[in-house]
């Protein structure tokens, strides 16, 4: 039932701002429109279908802390 709403509300999503973006020709736009599209539809369905996604939190903690340690060290 949810990924069925999942389908119906992305299709929602297309339908209503692909058809700006092609009649004004940005096709850049759409590229990357599809694309950050595509990545949280492929994020939501994973969710949906009940596979354990790790925490942004932890990732950007791991990112941060392994550009900020060497500059602990010099402070």
């Amino acid at each position: 039932m949810y990924i069925i709403l999942l389908f119906l509300g992305f299709g929602g999503i297309v339908l209503f701002e692909a058809p700006g973006l092609i009649y004004q020709k940005y096709w850049r736009e759409l590229i990357f429109f599809f694309l950050f599209l595509g990545l949280a539809f492929t994020l939501s369905l994973l969710a949906v279908i009940g596979i354990k996604l790790p925490s942004p939190a932890e990732i950007t903690e791991k990112i941060v802390n392994f550009f900020l340690k060497p500059l602990s060290k010099l402070f």
